[in-house]
This record gives C-alpha cells, sequence and structure tokens, in this order.
C-alpha cells in the first residue's frame, strides 16, 4: 500500500469533515469566538438526528440506481404520533410505545416494497406516493394535536454524558452497528453486490429481491427510532417534525461521500456530513439569513458534489 492511499484526504469521509470544521471556524469567526463549546455540543445533539435517517437513506441509495426513499418525513410523524399516544405522557408506556412506533417502520418498509416490488412502481414514485398516505394516516390519528412525551423519554433525550448528548452517543453506536453490518455480515455484503451489479449477485446466489426489501424496511424502522427520540427532544410530536429531514436525509449521503450510483456505503461520512449541515444552518441563522436561502444553498451543495463526483458509475 502506497503512502497516498494512507493520506486522510484521499478517504471518502475525510472532506465531509473538512466542511464540518470549516463551517464550525466560520461560526466561532462570526460570533467573535463566543459559545464555541455551546455550538460543537448543539451540533452533535441535532446532527444525531441526521444521522439516524441518513443510515437508512444511504443503505436504500447504496442498493443502486433509482433506489430512494422518500418516505422518510411522513414516516417520522407517524411514529412519533403513534408512541407520543400510546404512552399519553405516562413513563410506565415507554416500552409498548416504542415498540408500537417501531412497528409503524416495519409496516411503512413493507408497504414500500409492496409498490415497488409486487406493484412494479419505481422507488422514487412507490415512496413519495406512500408519504401522502403515511402522513394522512398520521394526521387522522394524531387528530392536530401536539402530544407531549413521558418526562423519562424527555430527560432521555436531552441527557447528557459527560457533556455529550446522549441522543449523540446512541447515534454513534448505532453508526458502529451499521459499519458492522456492512463489512461484517452477509446481508451487509449483499447490500452492496447489490449496488454493484444486481445481475451478477442473483447470479451468484445472493437473494436481490429479499435484500432490497429488507433494506426499505431498515431504512423505515432507523425513520420511526428517529420519530421517537426527536418526539423526545423537541417536546412533543407535530404534524411537520418530519419535513426538514427529506433534504437532509439525501445530503448527507451525498456529502458524506457515499456513491449516488450505489455499491459503496461510507458510514463516518454521514456523521461528518450532519454535523456539516447542522453548522451550516447555524451560520446562516446567525447571519440572519431565512429557510430559503438555506435550502437552496444546500441543493447547490449537492449538485456540486454529485458534479465534482463526475457522476461516478457503479463498480463492476
Amino acid at each position: 500500500m502506497t503512502l497516498s492511499a494512507l493520506l486522510p484526504t484521499r478517504k471518502p469521509w475525510f472532506w465531509s469533515f473538512a466542511a464540518a470544521f470549516a463551517a464550525w471556524g466560520m461560526l466561532v469567526l462570526f460570533l467573535q469566538g463566543r459559545g464555541a463549546d455551546e455550538a460543537v455540543t448543539a451540533s452533535l445533539a441535532f446532527a444525531a438526528f441526521f444521522v439516524i435517517v441518513g443510515l437508512g437513506q444511504m443503505m436504500v441509495i447504496t442498493l443502486g440506481p433509482g433506489n430512494i426513499d422518500l418516505s422518510i418525513p411522513a414516516t417520522i410523524t407517524l411514529a412519533a404520533v403513534v408512541a407520543m399516544r400510546v404512552m399519553g405522557g405516562e413513563d410506565a408506556n415507554i416500552p409498548l410505545g416504542v415498540l408500537a412506533a417501531l412497528g409503524c417502520g416495519v409496516a411503512v418498509g413493507l408497504f414500500n416494497n409492496v409498490l415497488i416490488h409486487l406493484l412494479r412502481m419505481p422507488p422514487i414514485i412507490a415512496t413519495l406516493s406512500a408519504s401522502f398516505l403515511i402522513q394522512s394516516a398520521a394526521i387522522s390519528y394524531g387528530r392536530g394535536l401536539q402530544v407531549r412525551p413521558p418526562q423519562a423519554l424527555q430527560d432521555f433525550a436531552t441527557a447528557r454524558l459527560y457533556g455529550v448528548p446522549v441522543n449523540a452517543v446512541c447515534a454513534v453506536l448505532l453508526a458502529a452497528v451499521v459499519g458492522v453490518v456492512l463489512a461484517r455480515t452477509v446481508y451487509g455484503r449483499s447490500v452492496l453486490a447489490v449496488g454493484q451489479n444486481p445481475r451478477a449477485a442473483w447470479l451468484a446466489g445472493v437473494r436481490v429481491g429479499l435484500v432490497r426489501s429488507a433494506t426499505y424496511v431498515l431504512c423505515a424502522v432507523f425513520a420511526a427510532l428517529c420519530g421517537v427520540l426527536l418526539a423526545g427532544f423537541s417536546g412533543g410530536a407535530s404534524l411537520d417534525m418530519g419535513q426538514e429531514y427529506l433534504l437532509a436525509s439525501i445530503a448527507v449521503v451525498v456529502i458524506g461521500g457515499c456513491s449516488v450510483a450505489g455499491g459503496r456505503a461510507n458510514v463516518p461520512g454521514i456523521w461528518g456530513a450532519s454535523l456539516f449541515l447542522f453548522l451550516l444552518v447555524s451560520m446562516l441563522n446567525s447571519m440572519g439569513l431565512g429557510a430559503g436561502f438555506r435550502l437552496v444553498l444546500t441543493g447547490l451543495i449537492i449538485i456540486a458534489v454529485i458534479t465534482l463526483a463526475g457522476g461516478e458509475p457503479a463498480q463492476r
């Protein structure tokens, strides 16, 4: 192995962390050095939610061109609403509420699979159509009311461990598990193989349909988990709580160095991109710029990253 291959600049995740560090430096400079530590803590806390949904979206996109899950925001909302209603503000009902939320994720993933694999709908159309139905179910079940979480869940979601947000610790552990699954398990290697060449994977004995189905279910479960933690963190479930995670879930995958052509995942890059997105938003907010400009800039960043990647083809 050559020395150049060991340099951090050759690693796909390096640039996302470099961008996050640059955004943090610009934020601290704009604030004239005030609140540097608070910015790091806040970025870890809020980026954790981007990481959770980004890991699920990464798995789906790794399956190859055309695979994407646009039902993530609606799944977040439905899972949070169901969990809060089941918990009813009682600490004793937290396990049951979490199970109900994860069950919603499984149901959404299976429904997406019915549309994609049985009805032969393109994933982008299937998951977008499903999102409208899922959001309608959340509105009907939640009845437009913000349901507050149990105190124990709220304390857990906002707690800190030696100054580090607990939800960030959970996101790190989840990312580590996903990294091990991709590198060390039959399922993880099958996901990468399908993304590189589905026909070759099928000829090699990989059950391509089952792998795709399991991945869409996993993505929805991650979105449901994010919904529960987000409801606890923000003080309740609301019908628009998942809105910003549609663009974010795609952005962290692209900026994090994953291949949009499929076949290559990048777990550390998801963290770097998530930190960068939050710090970028914080910097723009500190400058007094609105949400519209922030969305435009994020879209331009995604376009720039894909362009610089040169339309990288999937590995064959």
